[in-house]
């Protein structure tokens, strides 16, 4: 397993031979509080794990014991004059828009508190599995702000309209179980397992074609919300992309010849 660091308080692990990249936030002494310096570093690796074309999944983990990620810094932003919030404003909502736009699929491992932002940031990946210590929730109007990292859009996409409209209304917590029950994460899991089942999970995607998976979260993704008709014009597009790949091409080949893919990736 290889390592790097972008910037303090993020940290990118390599597994499977490099097809699953592990993006760490680590900053223990602030519960993984996204400040500016981390919003910048979140967006560079992000930016790089984009470009990567060995990567084929992504899992969003905390290297907190308690903690997935409390949101944005308030100490921080306690400093702040009002120029300044706005100077940050596109750096934080650049963070959250980094992890939502990675190309591959993504998997967030949450335990403990993950809330406002850093709950934000969970919504932005594609499946959210989730220890039975976490709680979650978007508070952000009990501090006179809202959900400006993409949860009054993400949220009610997950769970409906009325249902983020409660959510969001009285800013509560919601713990494991009836998170899992109204479909705030995906998968509930045993205390302490939520990175080694995520990492699980993303070795099971990452065995498939690197080309297969990225056109079909493009898919997923474009086509969310658009009528019926638009979204399976935007599924053909996608297929069009891949029907004359190698990864196809290899794909058709080890069926027939029942074995394991060797997928060239283009």
């Amino acid at each position: 397993m290889s390592e790097e660091r972008f910037g303090e308080f993020v940290l990118v692990r390599r597994h499977a031979e490099g097809h699953v990249a592990e993006l760490a936030l680590d900053r223990p002494k602030a519960m993984n509080a996204v400040s500016t310096a981390m919003a910048q570093s979140l967006s560079a690796a992000c930016a790089a794990l984009g470009e990567d074309r060995d990567v084929r999944v992504v899992v969003l983990t905390s290297t907190h014991e308690r903690a997935f990620c409390v949101g944005a810094d308030l100490k921080e932003r306690n400093s702040f004059s009002d120029a300044d919030l706005l100077r940050q404003r596109p750096v934080a909502r650049g963070a959250y828009t980094a992890v939502l736009e990675l190309p591959v699929p993504t998997v967030a491992a949450v335990h403990g508190f993950a809330l406002g932002g850093g709950f934000e940031l969970a919504l932005s990946c594609d499946v959210i599995v989730a220890d039975r210590t976490a709680v979650v929730g978007l508070p952000e109007v009990s501090v006179g702000v809202i959900p400006g990292g993409g949860g009054t859009q993400l949220l009610p996409r997950r769970v409906g309209a009325a249902r983020a409209a409660e959510l969001v209304f009285t800013a509560r917590r919601v713990a494991a179980g009836e998170a899992r029950e109204l479909g705030l994460v995906d998968q509930l899991v045993e205390q302490g397992r939520d990175r080694e089942e995520a990492l699980e999970l993303a070795s099971r995607m990452a065995a498939n074609s690197p080309v297969g998976l990225r056109a079909a979260k493009r898919a997923l993704r474009l086509g969310h919300g658009l009528d019926l008709r638009a979204g399976l014009e935007v599924e053909d597009a996608a297929w069009r992309s891949v029907a004359f790949s190698g990864d196809r091409a290899e794909g058709v080949a080890a069926f027939n010849e029942k074995r394991a893919p060797r997928w060239p990736g283009e």
